[in-house]
């Protein structure tokens, strides 16, 4: 006699509340199954969410938000049950203790300490560690990478996409990681009341028609671009190359300062100033590389820039780099006609780590952005985003390169709306 064994799992709702340690909504915090990504959903305005799944009671689901610690849920613990007396269940998420302005203020607060040779006998300790913890082989990552769209402190809008990301150890140019993006599946997430805005805002409809409008009128040589949708997501896991900035940086001592932090950390910080094109672009890039004192392992990683950049007399921006507008509320007329004359803002970037068989890996990238761009007309623009992309699943056995059509690949988007 055969027996057969039953999983239980079957289509339920799943409902819950989500808030700050200090009881506050967390508006468009990012909720879904381990499993199965492509299920979940994003809380309101109220820190509500609630999605339909099918799911075991034991079935794992995430709860994150930038600055937030990942929080991790058994499904049973927001299973919405069929009585009167059902309460929503509240989720509390605890500020993250990496948060990036402490990190930055953290470093600047440092003193020069060390002569120049102790500096490189302790770059040069950092650096071995590198080389010997940073894996030489490809790498998998599976992520769920969000984009939220603000605007005056507040997020009325995110995107969401779910990805498959190949990072080839040193195939990219001048000895840099190569990253291969491969989107999978895309919702975009808005408040209802302002869901009536968002065609003129998110670009993916418009970049369309004017990739069409560049085939019709240039044939062949139009660009066979990536996703527009996809050029944000893609480049916060592009950025932040540490091992290849590190390697580049060790020699210049004089621009190096250390600092301690608490619970055994050494917080090493680079400095580069750049200024170009007689003063037309300035930028200030501070790297802090967060290293256990005793290892010289590197923990964490974060940067802050500070960029300002003026053009004379405007120049047009080309497909790729209106494709970076798709998050800003720009008309198709606008952005066709877009010349950029100047740009300043901030950039704070922060990277997590994991390990894995003694190996140093990607857990969790997060980034700021605060801009202003001034265009042709005067037309100011500000720019506010935060991203955030959490690793699902890590694969180091038999990795491949993505095919050129796995990554050109448009994604299909599902717009969802918050009440």
């Amino acid at each position: 006699m055969k027996t057969i064994l039953f999983i239980l799992a079957f289509v339920a709702t799943y409902m819950g509340r989500v808030v700050d340690n200090k009881g506050v909504p967390v508006a468009y915090a990012t909720v879904y199954p381990e499993i199965a990504p492509e299920w979940g959903t994003a809380t309101n305005n109220d820190g509500v969410f609630s999605f339909e799944a099918n799911l075991t009671k034991d079935s794992r689901i995430i709860i994150s938000y930038i600055g937030y610690e990942k929080r991790t849920i058994q499904a049973k613990d927001c299973l919405a049950e069929n009585d009167s007396n059902f309460q929503t269940p509240v989720f509390t998420l605890m500020e993250q203790p990496i948060a990036l302005q402490e990190t930055v203020v953290a470093a600047k607060a440092g003193k020069q300490k060390n002569k120049r040779k102790q500096m490189a006998a302790l770059l040069h300790s950092v650096y071995v560690k590198l080389e010997e913890e940073f894996p030489d082989e490809a790498a998998l990552y599976k992520v769920v990478s969000d984009v939220r769209m603000n605007s005056d402190s507040s997020t009325w809008g995110m995107e969401q996409m779910i990805a498959n990301i190949v990072v080839l150890p040193e195939a990219g140019k001048e000895g840099r990681d190569s990253v291969q993006f491969q989107g999978r599946y895309c919702k975009r997430f808005f408040d209802a009341e302002k869901r009536a805005m968002a065609d003129s805002i998110l670009a993916g409809d418009m970049i369309e028609r004017l990739e069409q409008k560049s085939k019709e009128k240039n044939g062949r040589k139009a660009i066979a671009a990536v996703d527009s949708g996809v050029v944000v997501h893609r480049a916060l896991f592009s950025m932040g190359n540490m091992r290849y900035d590190f390697e580049q940086a060790m020699t210049d001592t004089k621009h190096w300062t250390v600092s301690n932090e608490s619970e055994g950390e050494t917080v090493l910080t680079h400095t580069q100033k750049i200024n170009r094109y007689l003063g037309c672009f300035q930028m200030v890039y501070l790297r802090h590389y967060i290293v256990d004192s005793e290892t010289y392992s590197v923990r964490r990683f974060s940067e802050h820039a500070e960029v300002k950049v003026t053009i004379p007399f405007g120049v047009k921006l080309n497909a790729d780099q209106l494709q970076m507008l798709n998050l800003i509320n720009m008309g198709e007329k606008q952005i066709e006609k877009f010349r950029l004359k100047k740009m300043n803002g901030e950039i704070d970037y922060n990277t997590i780590y994991q390990r894995r068989d003694g190996l140093v890996y990607i857990l969790e990238k997060n980034m700021h952005v605060h801009a202003h761009i001034l265009g042709s007309k005067k037309a100011e623009v500000p720019i506010m985003v935060k991203a955030t992309q959490r690793v699902t699943e890590l694969q180091t056995e038999g990795v491949q390169p993505l095919r050129a059509e796995e990554i050109t690949r448009r994604v299909k988007r599902e717009i969802v709306e918050l009440y």
